[in-house]
This record gives C-alpha cells, sequence and structure tokens, in this order.
C-alpha cells in the first residue's frame, strides 16, 4: 500500500520499501533524504530537489528561477565556474539541472567512488554561490539566446502557446518556465539574491540518489556540505511543504463535444514561415494528483502513444495526412491539461482538427476494447519498468513521490493500480474530455 511519508516526526526515519532498499530520513534543518541501494552497479545519481519553479515568482521577476539555475554554476567561495565545469568532466561524469513549473532539480551522475565529490560540488552551489552581477550579465545573453532558439522552433513556441492559454497566460503557473525577453532583461541581481534567499533553505531541499551508496554516509557527506556552505541544521527543524489548491477537474460539461463544433474553435495563430501547420488541441485535464491519473495514462496511450494508437493509424496510415501525431497530457499540484498534436500541410489543417476531436469523442460514447486495453497497458508497463533500470529514472521516480504525492508508492503497487483500470474507467473519462476543448493553437504559415 502506499506509504504516507510523515511531516510531523522530525526523527523520522523510515525503511519504505524493504524489498528495493528504499530509505527515507529527515535530517537536521528539515532537509529530506531519500535513497535507494542498489549495489548492482558501480554508479550513483543524485538530485537536489527545491520545490520551488516559475509559477513560484511574481510577474515583475518572471524568469528568475531559471536565472537562478543558470548562476549557480558561476562560482562559489570555494570553487570558479571552471572547477565546476570540470570536477564532473575529469572523472566521466556528468551534472546539470531542471527548471520546471513546480521544481528546480540539481543533479549528477557519477561512479560511486565519486559521490562525495558530486555531493560537495552540489552542496556548494546550492549554499554559497557568488550570484554575482557580471555574471548575470553574461548569463542574461545566454538565456536570451534559449528563449531565441526555443522561439525558432514551432513545437516548443506551440506546446509553450498551448499551454498558456489553457492554464491562464496571465497566471502563475501559465507563464513560460524561463520568462519572456523583456522580463529576463529586466531583472536584477538583487532580484535573483532575494528569490535565492527566499527559497533555497533547509526546510525546502528534497535529496534523492540511487546506486552503490549508503544512506547513512550520504546522510553525513550533506550536512558537513550544506554547513560549509553556511546552512545552519537545526536539530528537530520539520520540512516545509507548500499548500496548493486543487482545481475543478473536467466535468464533460462543455459546449464543444462535437467534433465539427471542435473543428469552428478559433485558433490562436502564430505565423511562422513553414512548410506545415502545427496543430495543437485540447483543455483542462487532471491534476498530478488525481485519482484517475492512472485512466489517463491507458487513455493516453490508445489514443496517441505509439504507432499502433488509434490516431495514428486514422490520420498516418489510413489516411496519410500527417507524419507525426500523438497526444499528451501534463498534470500539476492543482492542474492540468490534455492535448493532441498532428503537424500537417496548411489546407490539411480543418480535416485533420476534426478528426483529432473525432477520434477522442468516439471512444467516449462507443468506448474502447479490450485488446486494445491489453496492448496500453502492456506499452505503460513495459516502458515504465524499463524506464526503471537506470539510477538516474530511479531517483527521480523518489523526488516526484515526494514533491508531488507526498507519499511512496512501490513499483509494484503503480503497476496493480495501472492494471486496475478498466474499459468502462476509460470510456468515461474520454466522454469528459471530449466535453473539455476549449483551446486551438496553430503555429504555422499565413493563410
Amino acid at each position: 500500500m502506499p506509504l504516507d511519508l510523515s511531516y510531523d516526526d522530525p526523527a523520522s526515519d523510515v525503511l519504505l520499501d524493504p524489498a528495493t532498499g528504499v530509505r527515507r530520513s529527515i535530517l537536521p534543518g528539515g532537509v529530506r533524504l531519500l535513497t535507494q541501494t542498489d549495489r548492482s552497479v558501480r554508479s550513483a545519481t543524485i538530485g537536489l530537489w527545491l520545490p520551488v519553479g516559475s509559477r513560484d515568482e511574481t510577474p515583475a521577476h518572471a524568469g528568475s528561477t531559471h536565472v537562478l539555475e543558470h548562476l549557480l554554476f558561476k562560482g562559489t567561495r570555494r570553487r570558479s565556474a571552471m572547477d565546476i565545469a570540470t570536477a564532473f568532466d575529469e572523472v566521466g561524469g556528468d551534472s546539470n539541472a531542471i527548471t520546471a513549473k513546480e521544481h528546480t532539480l540539481y543533479f549528477g551522475r557519477v561512479r560511486s567512488t565519486d559521490l562525495p565529490m558530486a555531493v560537495d560540488v552540489l552542496t556548494d552551489m546550492i549554499t554559497a554561490s557568488l550570484l554575482e552581477d557580471e555574471a548575470l550579465a553574461t548569463e542574461r545573453e545566454v538565456i536570451l539566446e534559449e528563449l531565441a532558439m526555443a522561439e525558432d522552433d514551432p513545437g516548443d513556441i506551440g506546446y509553450e502557446t498551448f499551454l498558456a492559454d489553457v492554464l491562464g497566460p496571465d497566471t502563475p503557473i501559465g507563464r513560460p518556465v524561463g520568462g519572456t525577453p523583456a522580463s529576463v532583461e529586466a531583472l536584477t541581481i538583487d532580484d535573483v539574491r532575494t528569490h535565492f534567499a527566499e527559497h533555497y533553505r533547509p526546510g525546502n531541499l528534497v535529496v534523492t540518489a540511487v546506486g552503490d551508496l549508503d544512506h547513512d554516509d550520504l546522510a553525513g557527506m550533506l550536512q558537513t556540505g550544506l554547513r560549509r556552505g553556511g546552512w545552519e541544521l537545526a536539530a528537530g527543524a520539520l520540512p516545509k511543504r507548500r499548500p496548493r489548491t486543487a482545481q475543478p477537474e473536467p466535468s464533460g460539461a462543455g459546449l464543444l463535444a462535437a467534433p465539427a463544433d471542435v473543428a469552428s474553435l478559433a485558433p490562436h495563430r502564430l505565423d511562422r514561415p513553414s512548410e506545415q501547420n502545427h496543430i495543437y488541441l485540447g483543455g483542462q485535464g487532471l491534476t498530478a494528483l488525481s485519482e484517475d491519473r492512472h485512466a489517463l495514462s491507458v487513455l493516453m496511450s490508445i489514443l496517441g502513444g505509439g504507432m499502433s494508437s488509434r490516431l495514428f493509424q486514422t490520420i498516418r496510415e489510413d489516411r496519410g495526412l500527417a507524419y507525426s501525431v500523438y497526444s499528451f497530457s501534463a498534470g500539476y499540484h492543482d492542474a492540468g491539461l490534455f492535448g493532441m498534436y498532428a503537424a500537417c500541410r496548411p489546407g490539411r489543417t480543418t480535416q485533420v482538427v476534426e478528426l483529432l476531436a473525432e477520434e477522442l469523442a468516439r471512444m467516449g460514447e462507443q468506448g474502447i476494447d479490450d485488446l486494445e486495453l491489453s496492448r496500453a497497458k502492456g506499452q505503460i508497463t513495459g516502458s515504465f519498468a524499463l524506464g526503471l533500470e537506470d539510477t538516474s529514472s530511479r531517483m527521480g521516480r523518489l523526488g516526484t513521490l515526494e514533491l508531488v504525492h507526498g507519499r511512496y508508492t512501490s513499483v509494484d503497487e503503480t503497476l496493480r493500480c495501472i492494471g486496475a483500470v478498466g474499459t468502462d474507467d476509460v470510456s468515461a473519462l474520454a466522454s469528459r474530455l471530449a466535453g473539455s476543448f476549449s483551446t486551438r493553437v496553430e503555429v504555422g504559415p499565413e493563410s
């Protein structure tokens, strides 16, 4: 059964999964440490997570989380930017960082013998970075190039626009993770330092690690590194948790249930000099905590999750209307979305949009058969199990369970939840989503 993760016991130290060796401790300062020891490998992957993302910024400081992530690689009191860059290179490891809407992650993968180095470098970065104005001036240009690169990619700009339109372009969760060129240009080093001081605290930190490691040894390394960087790790301090209120999920009571109605939905057009029209179609979906999230996974697999999916077979194989076509979903603490994507020549747009909507509506009206259900479950469980063969994937899963779900669920329990999804669950959810279309985004040449 899923095991609730305690936030009341400062001495919490629990073996969450005896079968796989997953263990969780609350260290001094409220730092949370989750590990899985695997002696069959000679490497380890470690991630340092902060539950702060682009949605936690003020409008005036949009993009500050992403800018801060870049600046933490630009030098600390003990290391130069080159020292940080070479620390992992010279041992054949790798390190990087990710800024998302609801978290920031700094991670490294090394041989197990080099884990002390990885812990020292990463803790140094998140505690003692210099955050200098000169570094901001240089890195600002790099980030502006990153934003420009995304603007040049029809897929990137279309997806970001779709997310903003569904979630609300003027809401924190709807804003782009990297901010805008204008907001990045306006950021000062004081803005970044304020953001750092507010969020980079012991009670916010979650550390997950998987591989050839010892939990207690790693706990000691972490405390040493964090204290060396200047953090005070008070005994008995508890973790902090950011509350978020979930929004109502789609009820299926929308006005655009008919494919023809969906095709008439006015598109948000982004004119780009391309040969194809890139289409994004969908609306509000399920939160990351929804009880129907496993049914959604099955639905997405059947609808547009591979070469045997309905969208691929109908739009590409049967009619030859597109090369790339698929469905997707995204879930957050308090919001979610679903969508379908296809790229086609402009003259085929209306027909493709109708077919996208038609397939989802048909799933709701006529249901799915047992063979589709079995095939989808096989695809999901197989890819899930295979994806956890490497230490990086397992490290990421532990972080997601801690930050998003607040409870540990074993791999076997997750597989059982997927296995429990029935045909009626999928068709009922498809019916709800088919009545929730709200957004159509197109990126392509002027019509």
